[in-house]
């Protein structure tokens, strides 16, 4: 079973960004529906009286490690729990805390990651998150979790680190690569108040290119099978609109919600 990707321009948890949550806990059903079956029949002949399922939701606060952690991971949970319960579906929320190396390197946490079947990366500093997530537990987890069919969702710095190259504040760096060929760019529409000829053209390093330019609205999203299609064709969900150009020179093409975003051009 393959997982799915969420990018998200930023603005996550605030007002008007329930449509992309709930995409999420949509997308994560199928795969929590199968944990959740799967560990009842484990528990065959144990006494217990509480309901097995529920969408297990991990808001991991890793780019705001250096800034408030808690309140990051607090407005995550706070925001799913919220739209489940309009939507009728039971969750368990949690902040899992990755916030240092030691934390990143836990196999209690990492375990936690491993289990669920929606995993929020929020917003902050792309270079600290990346720092933490590369090559550690933590990350396997996740990766774990995606391959059982999980939903990841990044938002904003959450979204940078998983495309080829990512900016930080100490320059450009490869990414984590599970989005392959581009470089994500959020909070876009005000990038395009000033033009979209700097993040969308020159300043990506040349080490980086040829490589596409993936722009997002705040609160709003896109959302696509792992390995699907190569990762071509993407869902677009939120009140803004996702933006693509395949190039530096190209000018972005850009598609509002319910339509899909495809990259093959």
């Amino acid at each position: 079973m393959a997982g799915i990707i969420a990018l998200h321009g930023g603005g996550e948890f605030l007002p008007g960004d329930e449509m992309f949550l709930h995409a999420c806990l949509d997308a994560a059903l199928p795969a929590a529906r199968t944990r959740s079956a799967a560990e009842a029949r484990a528990r065959v002949g144990e006494s217990r009286d509480d309901d097995p399922f529920a969408l297990r939701i991990a808001i991991v606060p890793a780019a705001a490690a250096d800034q408030r952690p808690e309140l990051a991971a607090r407005h995550g949970v706070e925001a799913f729990a919220r739209v489940a319960s309009a939507a009728g579906i039971p969750v368990r929320p949690e902040a899992v805390m990755i916030v240092d190396p030691a934390s990143a390197a836990s196999a209690t946490l990492s375990d936690r990651l491993a289990r669920a079947d929606l995993v929020h990366l929020p917003g902050g500093d792309p270079g600290r998150l990346l720092a933490l997530l590369d090559g550690s537990a933590a990350w396997r987890a996740i990766l774990e979790s995606l391959a059982r069919g999980a939903v990841l969702a990044g938002a904003s710095a959450g979204a940078m680190v998983l495309a080829s190259w990512t900016w930080t504040p100490a320059g450009w760096r490869r990414g984590l690569g599970l989005v392959p060929g581009m470089v994500v760019v959020p909070h876009a529409e005000r990038v395009a108040l000033g033009g979209w000829s700097g993040t969308f053209g020159s300043r990506v390093p040349a080490e980086a290119e040829p490589v596409g330019r993936l722009g997002l609205d705040e609160r709003t999203g896109v959302l696509a099978v792992v390995g699907q299609d190569d990762q071509r064709d993407w869902k677009v969900v939120g009140p803004g609109s996702a933006h693509w150009s395949p190039d530096g020179s190209t000018p972005p093409r850009s598609v509002s919600a319910p339509g899909m975003l495809s990259l093959s051009s």
